[in-house]
């Protein structure tokens, strides 16, 4: 007898093991009331319409029941469904074969590939020890002229890019997807059009990009908890990587679709709205994802985050928040993209908090030329437009009028151009090279 059992597979018996069902008592908008189930907060549901398997995640406790919301669909569901509890989160699995895959928010294949091979783990994850990081020391090549040269990027680093509707966030993202040099990429659609995953994987990430890449899609039809599911699963997934020693790029389009999503589910659980109908979890958990970015004690991720911000308004509460907790921002200008100036950087609005660590003296001196003059010119630019402004009134100024179309010709670059690094820097210097602003 001891010898059969001893045969009996663990899966075996785990599936002949005597399971406690729940059943669904109501359900208003997104949230589900489930009763006769003791899960606790984060723990994954399984809701068995018929024949088919909803996964769902407690979101919140009221009295002898508790509320979840649905990854998928709920069509169907009905007073009675039956519930089972999964005993802890839903897991995700990660491994070396994820590189070159598409999937789905919650880690599932939906590139029509095989099921991937590998360790099933918790989305939820430990950010770095505040004093085991490793420090910033290194720029990260990210492949656009003006960033590399202006605005650099440091290997560990959490940059925003934060501009309004159609100013070229995506368009600057599939830039940096194709110019970075680091060893894998994650990126994470979260509540994008789903027009553009297909556009994004075949025309900028291409084979050889897509390879060294992993892809997590959450589109804006998606529920909102798989919308919010897809950004821990790609951190988790960067985290990863970066534990194997590796140095991960994390993209994540967008942030504000992710907060947005936080907004649905807390609104769902009960909470009361704050700041522009945003209910506080919002603004607590923001912070517990991006702070799982940076160095650790080895690899890397280095977070680049877009921020949709409403209205072009760069201080509505969640450009407020996530710039208040990056290591710097780049800020897209609607006049720049109206004028044909792509990438739409405007570099006066836009800083990196660790560029004095990651360049050398003379880039970060040519770099502070540039941005003197950029200053100089706009403060003049009514007089200069209307033709008041007069010759030698201001060297600085002089010198703007010379060097603006050789800046401009510096920070406008095709979308289907890589730059190099060391070319940036030289084409840096020698916008300088008569010895700077005075």
């Amino acid at each position: 007898m001891t010898g059969l059992l001893d045969g009996v597979s663990a899966a075996a018996l785990g599936a002949a093991r005597p399971q406690r069902l729940g059943r669904v008592t109501r359900m208003v908008g997104m949230s589900i009331d489930v009763a006769g189930i003791a899960a606790a907060i984060g723990d994954g549901l399984e809701l068995m319409p018929g024949g088919d398997r909803i996964l769902a995640e407690v979101v919140a406790l009221r009295e002898d029941r508790v509320v979840c919301l649905a990854f998928g669909d709920t069509t169907g569901l009905r007073s009675g469904t039956p519930v089972r509890d999964l005993g802890g989160p839903v897991t995700l699995r990660v491994g070396p074969a994820l590189l070159g895959r598409v999937l789905d928010g919650t880690g599932v294949p939906m590139d029509g590939g095989p099921s991937v091979a590998g360790a099933d783990v918790s989305v939820a994850g430990q950010p770095p020890h505040p004093l085991r990081r490793g420090m910033v020391t290194e720029q990260l090549p990210l492949g656009v002229r003006v960033l590399d040269g202006l605005v650099p990027c440091g290997k560990g680093q959490r940059l925003g890019i934060f501009a309004g509707s159609g100013v070229g966030k995506s368009s600057l993202m599939s830039m940096i997807a194709r110019g970075t040099s680091a060893d894998v990429s994650v990126v994470a659609l979260i509540g994008e059009r789903g027009r553009e995953v297909a556009e994004f994987i075949e025309r900028d990430l291409g084979p050889a990009g897509l390879a060294r890449s992993v892809v997590v899609v959450a589109t804006s039809d998606a529920p909102a908890m798989m919308r919010l599911r897809a950004a821990f699963t790609a951190t988790r997934i960067a985290e990863w990587f970066r534990d194997q020693g590796r140095d991960v790029v994390l993209m994540m389009d967008s942030i504000t679709r992710f907060a947005m999503a936080q907004r649905e589910v807390g609104l769902a659980a009960g909470e009361p709205p704050a700041t522009r109908g945003y209910p506080p979890s919002v603004f607590g958990l923001l912070p517990r994802l991006l702070e799982r970015t940076g160095l650790g004690e080895r690899g890397s991720i280095t977070g680049l985050y877009t921020v949709l911000v409403e209205g072009d308004d760069m201080n509505e509460p969640i450009a407020d928040t996530a710039r208040s907790i990056l290591d710097g921002h780049i800020q897209l200008s609607r006049v720049l993209a109206e004028s044909n100036h792509y990438p739409a950087v405007d570099v006066l609005g836009s800083i990196s908090r660790v560029a004095p660590m990651v360049v050398s003296r003379d880039q970060a001196a040519a770099g502070g030329v540039v941005r003197e003059l950029l200053a100089a010119w706009r403060d003049a630019k009514d007089l200069i437009e209307i033709d008041a402004y007069v010759a030698g009134t201001n060297p600085v100024v002089d010198r703007a009028l010379a060097t603006k179309t050789a800046i401009d010709a510096f920070c406008r670059q095709s979308i289907d151009e890589v730059s190099e690094l060391g070319a940036t820097r030289e084409h840096l210097a020698s916008l300088v090279a008569d010895g700077g602003a005075s």
